[in-house]
């Protein structure tokens, strides 16, 4: 994913978030309604979190250093991940809260009762657009994959975090205005409560999602299968490697891949032979898979005896191993 496609739903998702919190709270000071005190929570909460996913992709961008010699690329996920701390707390939980102290003092919406309905609607319009920015910047990088696959598998946050805040918001929306319209009709303030309890709930369950996959990527996830099938071809292609012995991936950030690999080479006359075959090997890896910046490959001489001896560096290797009680190129006391 580009960053500037993400950064641009991000600030079409704060644009809209800004205004229709502003609205929101003015008809709540209006009408009192709980289902537009939540909504108001909730946007600002949104708010909060596009300016959380904007401060972690301008930190990502920081040089490496000595103490972070892989660079800061995981701090778009750490940003992210306090992205659904916030939505869980200040907007779900909260919600939550509202709905039982509206429902145990229920009361109708009686002025101002033209307010919510207008809001509510020109809320919908305006998070909409939103929402139609973050699908076109997702499509952009989404391919045949299905939206569900997309949110799981996608490697860089901001996308995915923006497409489930957007989501839930109208959904959200569609909830409030479904409260007081019901509050307006009957005059009952308990529908108000029951609109705000399913906003709550909706935004805890968007946060434990956020949480679950931005927890993934924390972690460290590999590369997908298809860019490994294509390291592995990029590999194995020349005559330079025999075979992979094996091979590890991961992503230090979401633009940033690690290969590292132990690889079968042929014998060779010279170190520099050696070495100019890794290079051509480094260079096909970078051409297939542009991500996969960060590239380590330790040569060997493969056998199967030794393969079958046992597991880990020493036992795929043809080379002899020092046996115990002797250094290496050198006998033992």
């Amino acid at each position: 994913m580009s960053a500037n496609g993400g950064n641009k739903a991000i600030v079409a998702a704060l644009l809209a978030n800004v205004g229709i919190a502003v609205t929101k709270f003015v008809a709540f000071l209006l009408t009192g309604s709980s289902s537009m005190l939540a909504e108001s929570i909730h946007s600002v909460a949104d708010s909060g979190n596009q300016g959380l996913l904007l401060l972690g992709g301008k930190r990502a961008k920081r040089a490496a250093t000595p103490e972070h010699p892989f660079g800061y690329g995981r701090e778009r996920y750490i940003y992210a991940f306090i992205v659904s701390i916030v939505l869980f707390s200040l907007g779900g939980l909260f919600a939550l809260y509202e709905a039982y102290h509206k429902w145990s003092d229920p009361h109708g919406i009686s002025e101002w009762q033209w307010v919510p309905i207008t809001v509510l609607v020109a809320a919908i319009l305006m998070e909409s657009f939103s929402f139609r920015t973050a699908i076109k910047e997702s499509n952009h990088v989404r391919g045949n994959q299905s939206w569900v696959r997309f949110i799981r598998r996608a490697k860089a946050p901001e996308l995915p975090v923006v497409l489930l805040e957007d989501f839930g918001a109208l959904v959200g929306l569609v909830f409030a205005l479904f409260g007081v319209a019901m509050t307006l009709i009957t005059g009952n303030g308990k529908w108000d409560a029951a609109g705000t309890a399913m906003i709550g709930v909706l935004l805890v369950v968007i946060a434990v999602v956020l949480a679950i996959e931005t927890k993934s990527l924390l972690l460290g996830e590999g590369a997908e299968q298809q860019d490994l099938d294509a390291i592995e071809r990029s590999i194995t292609d020349g005559p330079e490697v025999e075979r992979i012995i094996h091979m590890k991936t991961l992503y230090l950030g979401p633009e940033e891949l690690m290969v590292a690999a132990k690889i079968g080479v042929p014998a060779c006359e010279s170190a520099e032979q050696l070495a100019r075959g890794i290079n051509a090997v480094e260079s096909r890896i970078r051409a297939a898979v542009p991500v996969a910046r960060v590239i380590y490959l330790e040569p060997d001489i493969w056998s199967v005896a030794a393969a079958q001896a046992g597991t880990g560096a020493a036992a795929d290797t043809a080379v002899p191993q020092p046996q115990e009680g002797e250094a290496a190129g050198r006998p033992g006391g």
